[in-house]
């Protein structure tokens, strides 16, 4: 029997939810009744547990500067990736970052320099592409290759691009934001390979790590290719994980001192952020330590939202192909069969279907005829979007 019930509607109007307070970019009508599915968190109550430890933080009425510099911290931190991966970090690799993104932003500014370029993979997660581009680096595309409703890597290409000297650093996505991809030990390999032999950073975003379908398995690159982990770079948050990103806290992972002694010089000295507030601190040890049980039941939930979502495409839109996610709880769903460019795909969402969506084309021109699905998310409220879509579709027959 279930102990948390992820069917309960939650309104979070009036809450300065991004999600369903800030609708723009839209119509008047989506700006007041849109339905909001873009935007990566979850429409679900966090763990008990870690609403516990915030009323019992809260009760202590004194909010000052805080540190995670802890050993409860870290024991929860460390003890979650032993226990959930057979993964021992190393306490003193762990630096603290407010988000994966800005960690980003500063490993690009660390590990390069002006006009250097630095390799994704498309269509992928599109702040890469912006906090490149905006600290006037070079975005170098190692697209991803659409075959058979799937997604896989294009080797041959990355490894022509590792070799230039001038591109220094592969930003990694696994799982992968937004296709889906868990990618295996042998897909891994082949990465570390490629940049090994180029000597090219590896900058992995796993902030994903933790949601997986059932049957599926992550492999944390450090840990696989621990042979090349000085050179490896790996990001993790309990903020998706845990529906916490509004605690703005994350932990990136440095073997290579030098770099860390960098990283901790632009983070802190240069930048100015030095800690997590009081409240990231204790719900993220809440997370690690207690709310286990309440992850298991989320994955398990998902694993059948995206179900509902296959089924429903097919009986309903079997015109559109969902490419099924193998972690993640963000789903990619093709389009083009119905024939529209970006601009009208976009329009027919916003505007007949009154659903807000992340755009394909926002990860790359790779995404074009693609929408993003956010499936976390109570059934009734999937279902309501799907519906939504399908009728606005039906319209273009009319």
């Amino acid at each position: 029997m279930s102990k948390y019930n992820f069917d309960k509607i939650v309104d979070r109007i009036d809450t300065d939810s991004v999600k369903w307070d800030f609708r723009t970019n839209c119509s008047p009508k989506a700006q007041k009744d849109g339905l909001p599915l873009w935007i990566a968190d979850m429409d679900f109550e966090c763990a008990d547990p870690i609403i516990k430890a915030l009323h019992h933080r809260v009760d202590h009425k004194i909010f000052g500067y805080s540190s995670n510099n802890s050993d409860k911290y870290f024991d929860a931190f460390c003890n979650w990736y032993k226990r959930r991966f057979d993964w021992d970090i190393d306490r003193k690799c762990v630096v603290f970052s407010p988000g994966v993104v800005p960690a980003i932003a500063l490993l690009v500014r660390v590990l390069t320099k002006p006009s250097e370029g630095v390799i994704i993979q498309k269509p992928v997660y599109y702040p890469f592409t912006n906090k490149i581009e905006n600290n006037d680096r070079k975005v170098i595309n190692n697209s991803l290759i659409y075959e058979d409703g799937t997604y896989k890597m294009d080797y041959e290409d990355l490894d022509k691009k590792a070799s230039d000297p001038n591109n220094k650093v592969l930003i990694l996505c696994s799982p992968h934001n937004p296709v889906g991809r868990v990618w295996s030990e042998e897909e891994l390999k082949r990465v570390v390979e490629i940049c090994k032999k180029h000597d090219v950073w590896i900058v992995a975003d796993e902030i994903h790590s933790d949601l997986i379908r059932k049957g599926v398995k992550h492999t944390p690159l450090q840990l696989l290719c621990s042979d090349y982990k000085d050179k490896i770079v790996t990001c993790v948050a309990p903020s998706k994980s845990f529906n916490l990103a509004g605690m703005q806290l994350s932990n990136i992972i440095i073997n290579n001192a030098e770099l860390r002694k960098r990283y901790k010089h632009e983070i802190v000295a240069t930048g100015g952020v030095s800690s997590p507030n009081p409240f990231a601190i204790v719900s993220a040890i809440a997370a690690y330590n207690e709310s286990e049980d309440w992850l298991d039941e989320l994955n398990n939930y998902l694993d059948k939202n995206v179900e509902f979502i296959k089924e429903f495409l097919l009986n309903n839109i079997p015109k559109a192909k969902l490419i099924y996610p193998e972690g993640t709880y963000l789903v990619w769903i093709d389009l083009n069969a119905f024939g529209l460019n970006e601009i009208d795909l976009e329009d027919l969402m916003f505007k007949k279907a009154n659903v807000l969506l992340d755009e394909g084309y926002i990860f790359g021109k790779e995404g074009i005829g693609f929408e993003r699905i956010n499936a976390a998310c109570p059934r009734s409220i999937l279902k309501e979007c799907l519906e939504r879509i399908k009728k606005a579709l039906d319209s273009l027959n009319k």
